[in-house]
């Protein structure tokens, strides 16, 4: 039986660490697009695991780490674009190196890949690719004019390369979470502290009613659509999608 092998970044904290665990438990092959391997250290011995030395806002780094998996891994049966970075702030105070190094973490390290990675699975005539979005790129939300923008255009260009590959065998999709229990929350939770003087626990529940739920999404949650994407025969005729994950708070 052919190893099923998947790439995925920002495999070691948050979102990315709870799909990185699902595919190991499901006995996929999976390289670990990371900045340090020590990222890993919780993940180690759960199963087929290969770090990569990843840095997502460095052009250089993101290309030397497709040379690797295509030295390496040779065809990929999934690619997961998931490292991303956030920033609030009203425009004014959002610094032009500050949009930059969001658009090249969020958009351009995920469109170097697929530009450099998905030529093998078209021409092995398979192949699966999920972007890790946000509900921001679906509405706008205040003070996150930088990221709202990288979001959108990481939709668009899933949207885009799905169409481009319909007919290759090759799918593209995204997720968009909403607010997810992970230290991107926690930053925003100390943010809000920091703005009001709420305690902690004010402040959580304050993001957490924005979830029609009433609670965070939960890492494994999002995994777990990700997965389904990636793996099952299922999701075959399934392209150009975006699965909201948020507690019904976009609708």
């Amino acid at each position: 039986m052919t190893t099923r092998q998947v790439a995925i970044t920002g495999a070691g904290r948050g979102i990315g660490k709870a799909i990185t665990e699902r595919f190991l438990g499901d006995g996929w092959r999976v390289w670990a697009l990371v900045r340090a391997e020590s990222s890993l250290d919780a993940l180690k011995g759960r199963g087929d695991l290969h770090f990569v030395s990843f840095d997502a806002s460095s052009q250089d780094s993101v290309l030397a780490a497709a040379h690797r998996l295509t030295t390496d891994a040779g065809h990929l049966t999934a690619l997961v674009n998931n490292a991303g970075v956030a920033l609030a702030a009203p425009l004014g105070r959002t610094s032009t190196e500050d949009f930059l190094r969001l658009q090249a973490v969020n958009v351009t390290a995920p469109f170097l890949l697929c530009r450099e990675l998905l030529p093998a699975m078209v021409k092995s005539g398979a192949g699966r690719v999920v972007n890790v979005a946000s509900t921001a790129a679906r509405k706008g939300f205040k003070y996150t004019s930088a990221y709202c923008t990288s979001k959108h255009a990481l939709l668009g260009l899933t949207r885009a390369l799905a169409v481009e590959l319909a007919s290759r065998g090759v799918t593209v999709n995204a997720v968009c979470p909403g607010w997810t229990d992970t230290d991107m929350l926690q930053a925003s939770v100390d943010n809000l502290v920091k703005a009001t003087g709420r305690s902690v626990k004010d402040a959580r529940a304050e993001l957490e009613k924005l979830n029609p739920m009433g609670r965070a999404v939960k890492p494994e949650e999002v995994a777990e659509v990700v997965h389904f994407l990636c793996a099952s025969p299922a999701a075959a005729a399934i392209t150009g999608a975006e699965y909201v994950i948020d507690g019904g708070e976009t609708v």
